[in-house]
């Protein structure tokens, strides 16, 4: 099989290359992002390409067996036209590609926040509506280009479509890229670990699901290489909710409620302080929790790192500044004391930006 992988150099596509590495069903790869890595991967080629405006996608597709689409943007949050161009239009473009260059499977990588609001006291199967989260521009566009894939599939009934939609995703050699993405660069390292966080927010709705990054690539692996085909929720177990965080992280939780949580990170995001937008807390309070059953006995997946785990791990490389040696996770990227982080515009230049 030779695998395309559009978006290869982040927190899952590097853990997605070190799964097909594995893969003996797998001869080749090509791994396509925006800037090149510096690290190498057995089996696979790295090519550049920008989603948003590459004219050649369709013959970077040629010969291949399957196409996992990972390129996402995050960064900068503040240019949302940026973001639109890339995350949506990108999305299309691949995908019609794909179509083009007669590719038999097509991965795509959504998650979690596709979901419209759902409960957080039961788990939601894959049939829950993803019309996303109003507030949240990640949700509104994986709910987008969930949209487009439906077209995709009506239009091209002979492509074998899978979608991925996980929790929160953590490694430690992502930890560079994730604090860079999230908290920015006046976040000092060194108070990031568990015994120097004091407290955690005991909101009834702060309920999340993590799962490991190797675990995820490792879904995507299966996806490729299998039949299968439809949506497939991926998390690992327990459910994050404040008594889980308090005692994974030795912390106390105390009664914050939701409303604090959204202005704290609204006034934040005003001060440039964080690059992160409000619409994250929106999105962590309201998106379900997820029933994973369809991936365990559809696709056979079973992850092998507890959420708990997977987020501690994370933890500790943002307390070391872990990374590797891709432009996404690279750790030494912001310069001296960060400056090109702070100069960046926290959010809103593309020297944020977060393929």
């Amino acid at each position: 099989m030779r695998v395309v992988v559009v978006g290869a150099t982040g927190n899952v596509g590097t853990s997605l290359l070190a799964s097909l590495a594995e893969e003996p069903r797998v001869d080749s790869i090509l791994g396509l992002a925006r800037r090149a890595p510096g690290l190498s991967f057995p089996k696979t080629e790295w090519g550049q390409v920008d989603v948003a405006s590459s004219p050649d996608l369709a013959a970077r597709f040629a010969g291949a067996d399957a196409v996992v689409h990972l390129a996402w943007l995050i960064q900068p949050g503040r240019d949302l036209r940026l973001v639109h161009d890339v995350n949506v239009e990108g999305s299309r473009r691949v995908f019609e590609a794909a179509v083009d260059a007669g590719v038999p499977a097509l991965v795509y990588a959504s998650s979690v926040g596709a979901y419209a609001p759902g409960p957080k006291d039961r788990a939601v199967d894959e049939s829950w509506p993803t019309t996303g989260i109003a507030s949240s521009f990640y949700s509104r566009h994986k709910a987008e280009v969930e949209r487009i894939l439906d077209g995709v599939e009506r239009a091209a009934p002979s492509l074998r479509v899978v979608r991925l939609r996980p929790g929160l995703i953590f490694k430690r050699d992502a930890a560079s890229g994730i604090r860079r993405l999230f908290a920015g660069p006046f976040l000092p390292n060194r108070l990031v670990r568990p015994g120097l966080i004091p407290i955690v927010p005991d909101e009834p709705r702060l309920v999340f699901q993590g799962v490991h990054s190797l675990d995820v690539g490792e879904a995507y692996r299966l996806a490729v290489v299998g039949d299968a085909h439809g949506a497939f929720n991926v998390a690992a177990d327990p459910v994050l909710d404040p008594g889980e965080l308090g005692r994974a992280l030795g912390a106390r939780p105390v009664p914050i409620p939701g409303r604090v949580l959204r202005g704290a990170a609204a006034i934040s995001w005003r001060l440039r302080l964080q690059p992160s937008e409000p619409g994250w807390v929106d999105m962590a309070l309201n998106a379900p929790v997820m029933d994973t059953s369809r991936a365990r006995e559809v696709l056979g997946w079973r992850p092998q790192h507890t959420s708990v785990e997977a987020l501690l791990e994370l933890i500790g490389g943002i307390h070391d500044g872990a990374g590797i040696d891709t432009p996404p996770l690279a750790p030494h990227t912001g310069g001296p004391l960060r400056i090109r982080e702070v100069l960046s515009g926290v959010g809103s230049r593309v020297g944020a930006r977060g393929i």
